[in-house]
């Protein structure tokens, strides 16, 4: 009898446990940790159809970047409490509609920094020394030592676009090797890059400069062909390319084009604009052009490291509510949520548009609050905007990371609570200076519920924050509206909204186009050399987190 109640008891406790399912290929160590606590479900090939047909039976789902967890997916997961990404980014996964479904998402940052830093130092060796070229002839029953003449790293110059966790290691393997390493990033200064033996440019100086250039950036639509073909016409001649970071950032077919016409000496790619590529110009190129599957994250030591975080996490979740590396905000405190309602939508979203607008290295944060909005607490806001500041910038960067990200990068970061209100209203500016200056964004949620800018810098204006916006700086003169809107028009963008802010007549002025679509870097590029305009920035809110509307 006693032997029936413990088998029952057991039974009854398998039947609680709480549901995991795997869609994408993990060591078995992950599993095994899964497999302490909880009901785990392993298909790593499951079709996008089956998932949308069986998510709703899992309280968990962990992903790697072949399964993607869109809105409807998150949808249908009525009982989805958590969604892990073994590893960094989280493109893959719609994190507004995990936070406003109250999915919490999670990822592994630190697991496959080294091996996606080691392999961009193995890309670099292999396309100066024609390393693949040259196995491949001995293969072949070659002996051909004068066709293989490669090119020293050493004293060379090497341009590291995004100095996160990874482009930092990249810099430092580079300096040990004796190159010289110049940097950009919007974050780090000159005097922290002086500390660490680097040098920070623009991004024009990386293309004048560099022999060598790797780029470890999100793709973002700001990103998305940063290496593009009016880039390579003015780069420096015999440059070498690395991406192992996203695909998508450089226009393959227009560096096919620069290495053929001799602009470009070669490339090394371990990312493509779709994977696996097909019909790639770039393969056609033999000696000069190196490839690889997207091997960054491939080594035994970097599976091992992301399976285990990522499994702790969903494991420590789903039975004790703790997680590592939450990459938003669902758990956040009901009262908090309420109290602050759209303004985390609307700080955050400030933030972002602060950290376009603004020229140069941030040195400086400041969030200030006002009226009644002062008397709360406002924490969540500070995280909230400077996370809205690294978007798309800086990968991995979540609400629980933020402020330590800014820390790292030398960034003070100040909180101000001003007890009255401005203009009768309760309301948040979010100020970023640089060594060029401050930029200011002002806002507030008006009393229907809608959150606005009133102000960029000394403009007034009415702005609803949109998904896909151009920031124009001009002078406020006639036909600017027109000039602007023409070149969309003959790049086919769809403009839905537009405001208007100015000091004065005939004085400097700031308009605000809202768009259906993203908007490339050329067509931006291209308004930059209009008569009149003085700054052109595009500004996405599509990774945002926290929900505006």
């Amino acid at each position: 009898m006693v032997k029936a109640e413990a088998k029952s008891t057991k039974a009854a406790e398998i039947v609680t446990l709480k549901r995991v399912l795997v869609a994408d290929q993990i060591s078995e160590e992950g599993l095994n940790i899964l497999r302490e606590k909880l009901d785990v479900t392993y298909d790593p090939k499951i079709t996008a159809e089956k998932l949308l047909e069986t998510i709703d039976e899992f309280d968990a789902l962990l992903v790697r970047s072949r399964t993607q967890a869109t809105a409807e997916v998150i949808q249908r997961g009525t009982k989805l409490k958590v969604i892990g990404r073994a590893g960094v980014g989280v493109d893959n996964i719609d994190v507004k509609a995990a936070t406003e479904a109250g999915v919490l998402v999670v990822n592994s940052p630190e697991g496959n920094t080294a091996s996606a830093a080691e392999h961009t130092i193995a890309l670099m060796f292999a396309l100066a020394r024609n390393v693949p070229a040259a196995d491949a002839s001995m293969k072949a029953g070659q002996w051909e030592r004068s066709k293989f003449l490669g090119v020293e790293l050493f004293n060379k110059t090497l341009g590291v676009i995004g100095f996160g966790k990874i482009g930092s290691r990249v810099a430092t393997a580079a300096l040990a090797l004796g190159m010289k390493v110049i940097v950009y990033d919007p974050f780090i200064s000159e005097e922290r890059a002086k500390q660490l033996n680097l040098t920070a440019v623009s991004l024009e100086e990386i293309w004048m400069r560099a022999d060598f250039i790797t780029i470890h950036t999100p793709k973002t639509p700001q990103t998305t062909n940063l290496i593009s073909g009016n880039v390579l016409s003015r780069i420096k001649p015999g440059v070498r390319i690395i991406n192992a970071s996203r695909g998508g950032v450089v226009d393959e077919a227009a560096l096919a084009r620069a290495i053929k016409d001799g602009r470009v000496a070669g490339a090394a790619l371990d990312v493509f604009d779709e994977e696996p590529p097909k019909d790639s110009t770039l393969a056609e190129l033999g000696d000069k052009v190196v490839l690889t599957p997207h091997l960054g994250a491939s080594t035994v030591e970097a599976q091992f490291n992301v399976a285990i975080d990522l499994a702790e996490q969903i494991r420590d979740y789903l039975t004790e509510g703790m997680a590592r590396s939450p990459v938003n905000l669902p758990f956040m405190r009901p009262e908090t949520l309420k109290t602050l309602g759209k303004y985390l939508g609307l700080a955050e979203a400030m933030g972002a548009i602060a950290g376009e607008l603004a020229k140069g290295s941030v040195r400086e944060f400041e969030l200030i609050t006002y009226g009644a909005l002062a008397g709360k607490e406002t924490e969540p806001l500070v995280v909230a905007a400077l996370k809205g500041l690294f978007m798309g910038k800086i990968e991995g960067v979540t609400f629980v990371n933020a402020q330590i990200v800014a820390r790292n990068h030398g960034i003070l970061v100040r909180e101000s609570r001003l007890p009255e209100a401005t203009e009768d209203r309760d309301g948040v500016t979010v100020l970023v200076s640089t060594e060029e200056g401050t930029t200011s964004i002002s806002g507030t949620v008006m009393a229907h519920n809608d959150p606005i800018i009133t102000k960029i810098n000394e403009h007034p204006i009415n702005l609803t924050p949109a998904k896909n916006m151009l920031f124009t700086m001009h002078k406020d003169q006639p036909g600017m509206v027109a000039k602007v809107a023409t070149i969309l028009g003959e790049k086919d963008v769809n403009i839905s909204t537009m405001s208007v802010g100015r000091v004065g007549i005939r004085k400097d002025a700031v308009m605000v186009m809202t768009m259906d679509e993203p908007l490339s870097s050329e067509v931006v590029e291209s308004l930059t050399v209009q008569s009149g305009i003085h700054t052109a920035r595009f500004v996405s809110l599509d990774s945002m987190s926290m929900p505006l509307t």
